[in-house]
């Protein structure tokens, strides 16, 4: 039988998870059970019962969410069976197993009418129900696992999956001109980076477990997102020069593109908590779009 500590990875068809099964090759010294929606889905009670009833689990990875942000809107009991009570089941189980539980929050929690970046202990109060039901998970995760680590991020892109990059990419290609929101402000996160500081996290978890002790001691909630504070016209403005598009990127206000769910206009995070407790170091955003840029333009 393998000596190998097991990290399990739900959601791993998404963006984070098929991160994370790109990095798993750089970490043979983990067993990493990948599973998708089809093969574990974390709002089946009875499912998960059966998995962790037949399987030792030291860790696990919750990138499994319900993500369509305006769909929650009219959807809300889905979004928080999913992002909520699901998560609080699935921190359950890894409990009874003495695994510590990593769970992906978001940005949405606050309500963005901040003028300076959030830290994990500001006041809450999500504007959508998207964020409402990822609240909900957190606030069940730390409740039925002391052994949690929260980590909220924001404006996630990535290879893979559908993002904000590769829409540009797609419409910058397909039309002259495109209008892009300019008074919404944040941090883009590439979900690469992301999946390196969990893999660090989880290897400073098992060379010193001690490190909960701190973890809960400071508060279970971290806050990561690339270094950088831009707003959706700027972003795609980069990823115009990076993709040497001849697009006109014009800007415009929320108002003028109104959509289901209300967006914060203000989700600019900080991050010193993530990086001085497991010392992290976490890139600029702009030398991370340029990394993804290249691989999807090949």
């Amino acid at each position: 039988m393998s000596n190998k500590k097991i990290v399990l990875v739900t959601g791993a068809n998404g963006q984070l998870g098929s991160e994370m099964q790109k990095l798993s090759v750089h970490y043979p010294e983990y067993e990493f059970l990948f599973v998708t929606r089809n093969e574990l889905p974390i709002d089946d009670e009875k499912a998960l019962a059966n998995f962790f009833s037949t399987q030792r689990i030291d860790y696990c990875v919750n990138c499994a969410a319900y993500t369509a942000v305006d769909k929650a809107e009219t959807d809300s009991e889905k979004a928080f069976i999913i992002n909520g009570f699901a998560v609080g089941n699935l921190a359950k189980y890894c409990k009874s197993q003495g695994a510590p539980f990593i769970h992906i929050s978001t940005d949405y929690v606050f309500d963005g009418t901040g003028t300076s970046p959030y830290k994990e202990a500001d006041t809450v109060n999500p504007v959508n129900l998207y964020g409402a039901s990822k609240l909900k998970g957190e606030q069940l995760a730390i409740e039925h696992n002391p052994d949690s680590i929260i980590i909220r991020t924001s404006w996630v892109y990535s290879f893979s999956g559908n993002n904000f990059v590769k829409t540009m990419l797609r419409l910058m290609k397909e039309r002259e001109s495109i209008q892009v929101v300019s008074d919404q402000m944040g941090c883009p996160t590439y979900a690469a980076d992301l999946a390196s500081a969990i893999m660090q996290i989880i290897d400073q978890l098992k060379q010193s477990p001690s490190i909960l002790n701190q973890v809960r001691a400071i508060g279970q909630i971290f806050n990561y997102s690339n270094q950088g504070v831009i707003n959706w016209h700027q972003f795609a403005l980069a990823i115009k020069e990076l993709s040497g598009s001849s697009c006109a990127v014009n800007p415009i206000l929320s108002s003028q593109y109104p959509t289901p769910a209300k967006r914060p206009s203000y989700s600019v995070m900080d991050t010193s908590k993530i990086q001085q407790t497991f010392h992290i170091t976490i890139p600029n955003w702009k030398d991370s779009l340029q990394k993804c840029v290249k691989l999807l333009l090949g």
